[in-house]
């Protein structure tokens, strides 16, 4: 990213909950991508006019309009696919939070329509920037897997917006996929208290040696936002990631991801290899809900 911008890319950020705070101010911070972007304005359903001086515009005028040449999409996941297709249709690249979309064929439709456009389609994995999964990652690399488990737990989370367990956690499928190689689902089971908003999905997995992987997500009122993992090598075992330091500006190391991605940094070879990835993990979340459902 040492080149100089030629011009700068014009963003705008659709939702402003969490994920799309965070956007709006790493687009503000002087940092080496966003060099190449120029936050242009917010689209939100809720009329809040400014936002630290960055102004809300309608879904229309962002659209529509010249300047616009990129949308972050960090609303909901359920009105991600209809936001990206719009964006697309009017030729605009796309960063999106995870999971891009609730279905393998809607993921597959919006790379297909992007290729046609000429536009860059990117689905952000902060997940896989974490301090902590870069310590898995070295921690697992040739070793020969016996099994394993991955246990996430955290508050109640509403299915309505966020879609079914199997893809609001998909983060967590990620990680094993990009640890462990493409798998194949055996079972899976959901267990729901509606009244008491409590569930727990339970997913037996299997790697391409047959080996037993387990992820549990676990969602309740007073549940706290933990992940708890275990896995058991030939040469040894793996309980739980010691505390390797904080997640640095994870959502920064994203967008510069986007950004080489804008200006053609990326080999086809990394582009296909990640969208093998993101649609074998959609296609595994559709395959868990059918089981459950």
């Amino acid at each position: 990213m040492n080149v100089e911008p030629k011009r700068k890319f014009g963003v705008v950020v659709v939702g402003v909950g969490r994920a799309g705070s965070v956007r709006m101010r790493d687009l503000r911070n002087p940092h080496a991508s966003s060099a190449f972007l120029n936050l242009i304005g917010f689209v939100s359903r809720r009329e809040l006019k400014y936002i630290d001086e960055v102004q809300q515009i309608s879904l229309e005028d962002a659209l529509s309009s010249q300047e616009v040449e990129v949308a972050y999409i960090c609303s909901e996941s359920t009105s991600h696919e209809d936001y990206i297709r719009q964006f697309l249709n009017a030729g605009k690249h796309v960063l999106v939070e995870y999971p891009m979309t609730l279905s393998r064929a809607a993921a597959q439709d919006l790379w297909e329509l992007a290729e046609q456009k000429g536009k860059v389609l990117h689905e952000e994995h902060v997940e896989l920037l974490m301090e902590e999964f870069t310590f898995l990652k070295k921690e697992v690399m040739g070793k020969d897997l016996l099994k394993g488990s991955l246990l996430f737990t955290a508050g109640p989370l509403e299915e309505e917006r966020f879609g079914f367990p199997a893809f609001s956690g998909i983060s967590r499928l990620t990680w094993l996929v990009s640890l462990f190689g493409e798998l194949s689902l055996v079972s899976a089971t959901l267990e729901e208290r509606k009244e008491d908003q409590y569930m727990k999905m339970t997913v037996c997995l299997e790697t391409e040696n047959k080996r037993p992987l387990t992820w549990i997500e676990e969602k309740g009122p007073g549940l706290k936002r933990n992940r708890y993992l275990s896995f058991h090598f030939k040469s040894g075992s793996l309980e739980n990631i010691p505390n390797v330091g904080i997640n640095k500006n994870i959502f920064l190391k994203d967008q510069n991801i986007f950004v080489q991605k804008l200006l053609g940094q990326f080999s086809e070879k990394e582009l296909a290899a990640e969208k093998k990835r993101i649609l074998h993990c959609l296609w595994l979340a559709e395959e868990i809900q059918k089981c459950c459902r």
